[in-house]
This record gives structure tokens, sequence and C-alpha cells, in this order.
């Protein structure tokens, strides 16, 4: 029933938010994965698809409240779920990221995010994505995007604070003008976005992953969150309701930058229509 609202709600907004400030999505945008610029690049239609891994960190501040950490890494192998896997049909243009969040929920209730940072990377070596290189392979190569992790997003969580099975998160971030490297990102007509502030956000399904590998949680919880607890100091690692891996899938999209007045509709509208494409997935 909240759902159902939220979406209603999220096209009275999407309606109101695109006719007052253009603050749209982008569609037929370019991405090349190699930096080559425009012409060699691949059209895409609405996002690029991400799959990973998060460690969460939990800390209960009383009552049914609690505040959180999270740390990413994602792959990023094709747009639009098309089949045309970057590091096939280019030279190298392997796409990774990493992401660092903070944020507050409850128990038993919703969670929102109040900060982070979303790195991308091209690595010109394949393959290296889930092993020890780096860290987890998510930091090779060149960095050629960075975006803040803006105040809001989330998703819903259990009594224990893991993500409601199949759970639905939302994450809502912005590049100003340089963020991204030239050669990679383009509007349709050329023009290349690091010339401007842009924003991206990013909707993917979280489910708890039982047992993860020894590889990820040294990676992961060791290397990258600077977790001390079993499975780094000796110990055999498990997850607890305090520290857990989640495995993620999703989308990433990109959109015009709204005016700031308009900026927690736009986010009550992207929300919305992430609720809706999932609809749709699910029902394919």
């Amino acid at each position: 029933m909240n759902l159902k609202k939220l979406a209603c709600a999220a096209v009275v907004a999407m309606s109101v938010a695109g006719g007052a400030n253009a603050a749209t999505v982008l569609n037929d945008w370019v991405f090349n994965p190699n930096g080559g610029g425009f012409g060699s690049g691949q059209q895409i239609n609405e996002y690029l698809d991400v799959n990973g891994n998060s460690f969460i960190q939990i800390n209960p501040t009383g009552g049914s409240s609690f505040s959180f950490t999270e740390h990413g890494v994602f792959n990023i192998v094709q747009a639009d779920g098309n089949g045309q896997l970057f590091p096939v049909n280019y030279t190298g243009g392997n796409i990774t990221a990493m992401f660092e969040a903070s944020g507050t929920g409850s128990f038993n209730g919703a969670f929102t995010f109040t900060g982070g940072t979303i790195r991308m990377f091209q690595n010109p070596t394949n393959g290296q994505y889930g092993t020890t290189a780096g860290t987890y392979g998510a930091d090779l190569g060149n960095q050629i995007a960075a975006f803040t992790v803006m105040a809001g997003g989330g998703g819903m969580v259990d009594a224990s604070g893991s993500p409601t099975n199949n759970g639905q998160v939302t994450v809502f971030a912005r590049a100003e003008e340089g963020g991204l490297d030239a050669g990679y990102f383009f509007r349709e007509n050329g023009q290349d976005l690091s010339t401007e502030s842009i924003m991206a956000f990013a909707f993917t399904n979280a489910n708890t992953i039982a047992n993860p590998t020894g590889t990820l949680v040294s990676e992961v919880a060791c290397d990258f969150a600077g977790f001390t607890g079993n499975g780094c100091n000796g110990g055999a690692y498990a997850n607890t309701p305090t520290n857990f891996f989640i495995g993620t899938n999703g989308q990433f999209k990109l959109a015009e930058v709204p005016e700031p007045g308009s900026l927690a509709l736009f986010g009550i509208a992207m929300l919305g229509a992430g609720f809706a494409a999932r609809k749709r997935a699910a029902k394919v």
C-alpha cells in the first residue's frame, strides 16, 4: 500500500520536476569504456548494469535506531542488459566502482544515507575484479568518475538491520564539473559531460550473503572497511547482526541537475521510478 502511494506521488513529482527545470533522466547518452571519445563509444539507452558486494557495519544508537557504514565493490560489465560486454567488445575497458557511505536507520523500518562517495575506474587489464589485486580488483587503472553521495535514498531493513529480502536500495549522487574524466561520458549530441555537473542514481536489489568467500572478507571487510573482528584477526568470519555482507545488482543512471528548490521533489520522483522499474523487471 505504501509503495502504491509512493508510486503515485512519484508520477506527479516527476511531471512537476521535469516541467519546472528539466530535471530529467538522460537517455541515449554515450559511454566509452576506454576513454576513446564520442565516436567509438556505445549508446546507453537508460543505464549501466552494476553488480557487487558490500560490507555493512551497524552501530545501535538507542531504542530502535542505528547508524551504519557501508563499503562496497562493484563491477560494471554492460549497459541496458544488452550483452555487449565492455571487456569483450573493447580493448580493455573493465569498469569497476568503489562505494563508501554512511547513514542512519530504524530496525524493522527504513534507513537513509547521509553521505559518501562513488568512484569509478577503468582498468585495461581484464579479469581482475574479485581477486586480491588492489582492493578486490575494484580500484585499479584510471579513476574516471567521482560522485558525492547525497543525503536521502536508502531502503527498508528487518528487525536485525539487514535489507529486507531482495531489498530495494536507492542511492543519489552528484558529480561536479570535472568530476567525470574527459573522453568517457557524453550527451547524445556529443557534448562531453566532464564539462558539466551531473546527477547519478543507482537502484539495486540487496540480499544478505550467508557465506562470503575468504577473499571477499579479507579484501572488503578487513582491507577496505578496516574491520578487526573475526576473519580479520585470525578467527573464522561469520555474519552477525551488526556486521554482515550483502550482494547487490541493479542499475546506474545519469540525470540533469535539478534546481536546489526542487531537489527533494526530484528525489521522490527518482525513488518512485526505481520501484516501477524493478516491478516491471520482476514480471519478465
